[in-house]
């Protein structure tokens, strides 16, 4: 096999598998040549030569009743394909060096050229064990059954594992949902022991998802009917809590998802605004190279049986029945790269003109903690 993608679907049990048998997963020149295609989707922040959007093709798509019964497929896999060794292209961001970036990105945020502006890193970790990515994914699945965990291999992306809560956009016939995610809080204490509903949200943290849920508004306004928005409310993600707002609607050509997937990415949750002068200065004045981090992933158009467990409830929750195309895309945060030498751990935080530099590392470093749990390095 030439590429592969393990994932679960928030809330479910099940998990499933997408793999190419022969040739290169297929590159795209843009979002927008996904309309039309069907397959898993590898999309990075910020398409280039040396970082494409991949798609593998679905050659085989099985799926398991739960991560603990995949257990036994993963040897072949991971032998047929191979990960790749460091490329020297990241380096792992010291904490000088964020402050560098935060002075910058502070600096057009002060002189008003932007009202917000995401800034992420990189760190390089060792794990306290030899762990097969097969089994770090299998632990995802049992730590965080919120999120979508994935675990994506291809040639030109490497290997991925994912455990995000952001969905970018997902359909179901004609009944489509993305959501506006924005705003971070750690739960500590005894907060620990409920869904962060009793949390008190800054400011800062209101304005930056209100940010958020308004462009979507306006993205979706050009391209949806029957739009409907839900919130904002708390959500818990691991041992954070965001704000969240649900947009539901319908496409009158489902298509050309692609277009629409061209007009939402990168939103102002993993970029900024004014969205392309934003995108410019980050791609200009970020240390890190994001690669496949804040881009996004998941199936496109391809049949999905839910398992016994139901999801959360929405309106185009699948029923068991259910055997129409479907799209779960969701934005890769919380992820880490996995080559033959090391883990990369990437996170980002949104920054406002009022952002504190100590408090905007402290959210990286508790967005880490997502995947150093899963490597067992606290």
């Amino acid at each position: 096999m030439t590429g592969f993608a393990l994932y679960r679907l928030p809330y479910e049990g099940q998990v499933t598998l997408v793999a190419q048998k022969e040739g290169e997963p297929l590159e795209l020149p843009s979002i927008a040549a996904l309309n039309g295609q069907t397959g898993f989707v590898v999309a990075p922040f910020s398409i280039s030569p040396s970082c494409p959007l991949v798609l593998i093709r679905p050659d085989v798509v099985q799926t398991f009743p739960s991560y603990r019964e995949c257990a036994f497929v993963g040897a072949g896999l991971l032998q047929a394909v191979r990960r790749p060794l460091s490329s020297g292209e990241t380096t792992s961001l010291n904490r000088d060096t964020y402050a560098d970036d935060f002075r910058r990105f502070f600096a057009g945020l002060s002189d008003g050229r932007f009202s917000k502006l995401v800034l992420s890193r990189c760190a390089e970790v060792q794990s306290e064990e030899d762990a097969q990515p097969l089994t770090l994914f299998q632990r995802a699945c049992e730590m965080y059954p919120r999120m979508f965990i994935s675990l994506v291999c291809t040639p030109q992306s490497g290997m991925w594992l994912t455990a995000t809560p952001e969905i970018l956009l997902e359909g179901i016939g004609n009944q489509w949902r993305t959501i506006a995610l924005a705003g971070t809080m750690k739960l500590e204490g005894d907060d620990l022991l409920g869904e962060g509903e009793h949390m008190t949200w800054s400011t800062k943290n209101i304005q930056e998802q209100r940010y958020v849920a308004t462009y979507l508004m306006n993205c979706l306004e050009r391209v949806a009917d029957d739009i409907h928005e839900e919130g904002p409310r708390t959500v818990r993600a691991a041992n954070l809590v965001h704000l969240r707002s649900d947009f539901t609607f319908t496409l009158s050509d489902n298509e050309r998802v692609g277009d629409v997937l061209q007009l939402l990415h990168p939103t102002p949750a993993v970029c900024g605004l004014p969205k392309q002068d934003a995108y410019d200065f980050i791609l200009s004045n970020e240390h890190t190279p994001r690669l496949y981090y804040s881009g996004f992933m998941g199936p496109l158009n391809l049949r999905h049986q839910p398992s016994d467990i139901s999801p959360q409830p929405s309106d185009i929750s699948p029923q068991p029945s259910d055997l129409r195309l479907q799209t779960h895309l969701y934005v890769s945060l919380r992820c880490m790269q996995i080559t033959d030498t090391q883990y990369r751990l990437y996170a980002g935080g949104g920054l406002l003109k009022d952002s504190v530099e100590e408090q905007e590392w402290m959210e990286t470093e508790a967005k880490m903690e997502t995947m150093r749990r899963v490597l067992k390095t606290q």
